[in-house]
């Protein structure tokens, strides 16, 4: 089995990887803009904001079912063009959404560039840890997540200020351009090989079982963690007391606790990839029953949002670089059926959280989250018990091929 990456020197790799991070940080940014731009779009193209919501809600639902069949369709292709096409059409459609007169083909900008969303979720985890050894993977997945943690807390209220300033339309052109940018950037610098013969194509750990229980437990915390992200505006303004005018430092602040907790557990997950998730769910257990116990006071709560951010901000990087030890029929296609019950916990978790509010109000919302992350920990713990220790496993795989590296 092939486990060492393409010849790829860590400078260029790490220009790549940044490249890819802020990919994904625009990515994140665009699929919730016209969150932060409802009024602003509404009125220029004449139409509800509950039709301005639904241009979110319809991309989401893009990514969830064509992440597999896009990853089927794709899977022969060099991962350098697949993922520059991704980013250029992206831009392109962007730039067609800040342009369009009609809704309709607002919309249809938008799908096209939730389709690009879904095969780059595929294709970047397991070709950007490709471009790393084994014993960096966890940390380079780490890095990657960063573009993640800071779309919604700074992305978006960025690409709203600047629609405020000027039009919700130079929002979208701004993104397309950084798009652009980074399109260039991966065809010039990524290395064009075959999907198969990448460092991380294929899991050294491949097992149906393992990757069932993971699937099981992406399911309930990101349901768990999104019903509170969903709702967390509402619960610091009507439990905690805040103000409207308060809610973008908040967060900031748990999106600078997310890149906190990004880079911490890089530095774990390459030798504790199951100690590393076990940890970080049990911090978002606490945090979240915190939430509910502390709501009311305004220093509870913000000290129990931060110490969410930075619990959660270690999820996707455990759940990518798992996929990557455990994926059964290769690395490509288990990320995307990773990413389509990523995004189906996105939706359960708002769905869920909505209902919540509607019949027992937003202050129940983190308990009941609390208890879905409790019951993925369960589950977790029970593939634990019945799997042999993939923590001794991965570590000692990771220390043959540093011995390996030392001796060469």
């Amino acid at each position: 089995m092939n486990t060492v990456g393409p010849a790829v020197d860590a400078r260029r790799a790490t220009i790549i990887l940044v490249a890819l991070a802020a990919s994904t940080f625009l990515f994140v940014t665009v699929e919730s803009l016209p969150s932060g731009l409802l009024t602003l779009m509404a009125p220029d193209l004449d139409r509800p904001t509950s039709q301005i919501g639904l241009l979110v809600t319809a991309y989401a639902l893009v990514v969830l079912v064509s992440s597999v069949p896009l990853a089927h369709v794709t899977r022969s292709i060099p991962r350098r063009w697949v993922l520059s096409a991704c980013a250029g059409v992206a831009a392109v459609a962007t730039l067609w959404a800040a342009l369009t007169p009609s809704y309709e083909q607002l919309m249809i900008a938008r799908v096209v560039t939730a389709l690009a969303q879904a095969l780059f979720w595929v294709a970047v985890v397991p070709a950007t840890a490709g471009l790393f050894p084994p014993g960096q993977r966890g940390k380079a997945m780490a890095r990657l997540a960063i573009g993640n943690s800071l779309a919604p807390v700074l992305g978006v209220p960025a690409g709203t200020w600047l629609g405020e300033l000027t039009s919700w339309r130079v929002t979208f052109v701004a993104v397309a351009v950084l798009s652009t940018i980074i399109t260039v950037i991966v065809i010039a610098l990524f290395p064009s090989v075959a999907p198969s013969a990448g460092g991380a194509s294929e899991a050294p750990f491949p097992s149906g079982r393992r990757f069932g229980f993971l699937m099981v437990t992406t399911v309930l915390v990101v349901t768990g963690a999104f019903g509170v992200i969903t709702f967390v505006t509402q619960y610091l303004q009507d439990v905690a007391g805040y103000t409207q005018s308060d809610i973008p430092a908040l967060l900031l602040l748990q999106g600078g606790a997310g890149v906190v907790g990004a880079v911490v557990v890089g530095r774990f997950l390459d030798k504790r990839p199951v100690g590393a998730y076990l940890v970080g769910a049990t911090v978002l257990v606490v945090a979240l029953v915190g939430l509910w116990a502390v709501g009311e006071s305004p220093v509870g709560a913000v000290a129990c949002l931060a110490l969410f951010g930075f619990a959660f901000s270690t999820v996707p990087p455990v759940l990518s670089h798992r996929v990557l030890l455990v994926a059964p029929r290769g690395t490509n296609m288990g990320q995307a059926i990773s990413s389509s019950l990523f995004n189906l916990g996105i939706a359960a978790g708002s769905g869920l959280g909505a209902l919540l509010v509607s019949m027992v109000g937003v202050r129940a919302v983190p308990l009941v989250s609390a208890g879905l992350v409790l019951l993925a920990l369960a589950v977790a713990l029970v593939e634990k018990r019945m799997c042999a220790p993939l923590d001794s496993v991965a570590r000692r795989a990771v220390d043959e091929v540093v011995a390996e590296d030392l001796s060469a």
